[in-house]
């Protein structure tokens, strides 16, 4: 199992990027937004869906610095938003 408060700790993101998945916070309803943002038929267990998130979240990231044609901005935050919300759902 990964150590998500060491994951977490690590990111360096825009500060503009990590506002706006802050914001979307208190939107964030996991039944409805995981399952599309992860792309599954139903909302993943906490451990999982974390594990999940990190790797798209890391893919977004490296398509946002390499300056590709086919980075989201919105799935961006999206996934940041989820990440940060599951995080809290996880025990420390």
């Amino acid at each position: 199992m990964t150590d998500f408060a060491t994951v977490l700790a690590a990111l360096r993101r825009p500060r503009i990027l990590v506002r706006a998945a802050r914001c979307g916070l208190s939107d964030y309803r996991r039944d409805r937004d995981l399952k599309r943002i992860l792309r599954l038929p139903k909302a993943a267990a906490a451990a999982r869906a974390l594990d999940t998130l990190i790797a798209e979240e890391l893919r977004l990231e490296t398509i946002r610095t390499t300056g590709e044609a086919t980075y989201s901005l919105q799935r961006h935050v999206a996934v940041l938003t989820a990440l940060l919300a599951e995080a809290m759902t996880v025990p420390a």
